[in-house]
């Protein structure tokens, strides 16, 4: 038999695979669907049915990247999800030819000033320079794209002295920040060890912020970086509770004495979830829960509220307490909802002269690692509706100037980080788009543990892919571009730092096109 004969043998069999292997796996297919009774469409149509099936699996990433457009996307657009890996990754912001923002929809504006302020009339502290690595784009070709990384020595865009947030100021170890974003709650266990110990070395390269350990207490991984972190108390009392989940002033002098926590923020409610939080039993490492206290490998959630206080009284007794015993400042984290709730509890503070050194506002669009969806679509309101609210009625009360405000919910971008701080907010906190930083691709897996970039998981062979070194570094770049963002557009507004945007900064444009001027008009929010 010639050479010739033994390629069409050859070519002839792989034809007969090519065929017959696919026929046969059909066949098996369609008696197996048509027999199953969970599916009625499979019943009637096995093979048509199956196909349906894999295209309603494959759908979220064709939505994602083939279909949907620049601004559809959610819970973020692929603009804001690229503009947050831009900034993070080249510490650019630039954009050319113009926005793609839909002028025509509702929304808010920065008022900018005819005659803006020079960049050298900026009260930035830029003395001391961050030592940071950028990329630098060599080719970016259909086929063909590369790039290096290399060392940069970069403006951190501090705030001068005074204009420092001071927050809790009356206690005995006020906690004093130099920049006005920082890090929302996210929990060792809701994110790998490896986006933690990237979020904290990256945080503490850039200084002038902040990292919260969210509810699932404080880790080794919170303590790599030198960084200043806020401890959040959920319901939980992970990190500062007994074996029987009985809080523990024990435990909480021990994280009180330790350095690098600054302040402590008890979780009343997060945007996406107003109740107790939820850590899936497969993400219970023994680390874990050891560090929580719980038993490895069990599924958890923390109680809807705490059981130490159920009104305002407890409560501030509670946090007074822990001010007394800790000697640093005490907060709140919140979503706005029952107005009334809040009317009391401005009336109380006024009443008593106690309180939070500081109340986190947490927006309705605020996300999570796990919620269900009925309380992440349904319960509270957005940010930008609570935030003033809250903002105007600590002033009706005479409170205003004793608590510090804490905005997060979708603060992406520097534009609505300045329209957070124009609505009445000190300072901004923002984990979505930390977790960008890291490189989350909004893959939405987050609760079950098989987040494919390992952000959103405890699984060691996911995690491999996220290298702490090079993401700690685009961390450090997000928050240093955010910090000179805001800087931009307070020189816009006509002002020199951004601690001084207020609401005569920002304008609310709705879908007639007319502009509402928020410094003036009155119960604008109910």
């Amino acid at each position: 038999m010639g050479v010739f004969e033994i390629i069409l043998l050859i070519f002839g069999a792989v034809m007969m695979l090519v065929i017959v292997v696919p026929v046969i796996i059909a066949i098996i297919l369609w008696m197996k669907d048509e027999k199953q009774e969970e599916h009625s469409v499979l019943r009637n149509y096995p093979l048509l049915g199956k196909m349906r099936y894999i295209f309603e699996k494959m759908g979220p990433e064709l939505r994602q990247y083939l279909f949907l457009n620049n601004n559809e996307g959610k819970p973020f657009s692929r603009n804001q999800y690229e503009q947050t890996v831009k900034s993070g990754k080249y510490l650019n912001r630039m954009m050319g030819f113009g926005s793609e923002r839909d002028f025509s929809e509702p929304g808010y504006y920065i008022r900018n000033a005819v005659f803006p302020k020079q960049r050298d009339e900026m009260k930035a502290d830029n003395t001391q320079k961050i030592k940071t690595k950028v990329y630098k784009m060599d080719a970016d070709n259909l086929f063909s794209r590369r790039e290096h990384r290399e060392e940069k020595e970069a403006d951190p865009f501090y705030l001068r002295d005074e204009d420092a947030v001071v927050i809790g100021p009356s206690c005995k170890k006020p906690f004093v920040v130099k920049g006005l974003i920082g890090q929302s709650g996210m929990s060792f266990g809701a994110l790998g060890d490896h986006a933690i110990t990237a979020l904290s070395l990256g945080l503490g390269r850039a200084g002038g912020t902040w990292m919260n350990t969210g509810e699932g207490g404080l880790s080794p991984y919170h303590l790599k970086g030198n960084v200043d972190i806020i401890f959040q108390i959920g319901p939980g009392l992970f990190g500062v509770r007994t074996k029987e989940g009985e809080f523990s002033w024990e435990e909480f002098k021990k994280k009180s004495e330790m350095k690098q926590i600054k302040a402590f923020e008890i979780k009343l409610a997060q945007g996406a979830k107003t109740r107790g939080g939820h850590v899936d039993g497969s993400k219970v490492t023994e680390e874990i829960a050891e560090i929580r206290n719980l038993k490895p490998g069990e599924s958890v959630d923390s109680p809807n509220r705490f059981k130490e206080f159920a009104s305002y009284p407890e409560m501030f007794q509670f946090i007074e307490k822990l001010r007394d015993v800790g000697g640093k400042p005490v907060g709140i984290k919140m979503v706005v909802g029952n107005t009334n709730d809040l009317e009391e509890m401005a009336a109380y503070m006024k009443e008593t002269g106690s309180g939070p050194d500081f109340i986190t506002i947490d927006g309705a669009e605020g996300g999570t690692g796990a919620s269900f969806q009925e309380l992440a679509d349904g319960a509270g309101v957005p940010l930008f509706s609570g935030l003033p609210f809250v903002d105007e009625l600590l002033k009706k009360y005479g409170v205003r100037d004793e608590v510090k405000l804490f905005a997060s919910g979708k603060l992406l971008t520097a534009d609505k980080v300045a329209t957070a701080l124009s609505l009445g907010a000190d300072c901004v906190n923002i984990a979505r788009g930390f977790m960008f930083s890291v490189g989350c691709i909004q893959a939405q897996v987050c609760h079950n543990n098989r987040c494919p970039v390992g952000v959103a998981t405890t699984d060691p062979k996911l995690q491999k892919a996220l290298i702490i070194e090079e993401k700690s570094y685009r961390v450090c770049n997000y928050v240093l571009s955010l910090r000179e963002g805001l800087f931009n557009l307070a020189a816009a507004a006509g002002i020199d730092s951004p601690t001084k945007f207020s609401k005569k900064h920002v304008v609310f444009k709705n879908s007639s096109g007319q502009l509402a001027d928020i410094s003036v008009k009155e119960k604008m929010y109910v």
